[in-house]
């Protein structure tokens, strides 16, 4: 059974950075994508960024390119996603999902396995 969890969610004021994990476990991914979401207030779930593991493709929305930047530590096995120049329309919860075929997509509907979310709150 593959379990995401996510930690490094928060408050912090506008402008200020984040680093948020996603710690994964159940399965030895090698062609697997990991991918971010997140689903600010009154609002639908978004794509925000995913990696193949080790590394070899990455794709970001367009409001994440230049501000936010995934990366993986294989001897974790956990996933991150730093987040600089903070704005508070980047306030969301943020998942982590795994896509266990490959597709790396930003259809949320690819993705497998889920975390529980953490919450971001960007402050004016």
């Amino acid at each position: 059974q593959v379990q995401l969890v996510e930690s490094g969610g928060g408050s912090v004021q506008a402008g200020d950075s984040l680093r948020l994990s996603c710690a994964t476990s159940g399965r030895t991914f090698s062609d697997d994508f990991i991918g971010w979401f997140r689903q600010p207030p009154g609002k639908e779930r978004e794509f925000v960024a995913n990696i193949r593991w080790r590394g070899q493709i990455v794709n970001y929305a367009d409001f994440a390119k230049g501000r936010f930047t995934v990366s993986e530590d294989d001897a974790e096995i956990t996933v991150y996603l730093q987040m600089n120049s903070l704005k508070p329309e980047d306030t969301a919860v943020y998942y982590c999902a795994a896509d266990l075929y490959g597709l790396g997509s930003e259809d949320q509907r690819s993705y497998d396995y889920w975390g529980q979310g953490t919450q971001v709150s960007v402050s004016p």
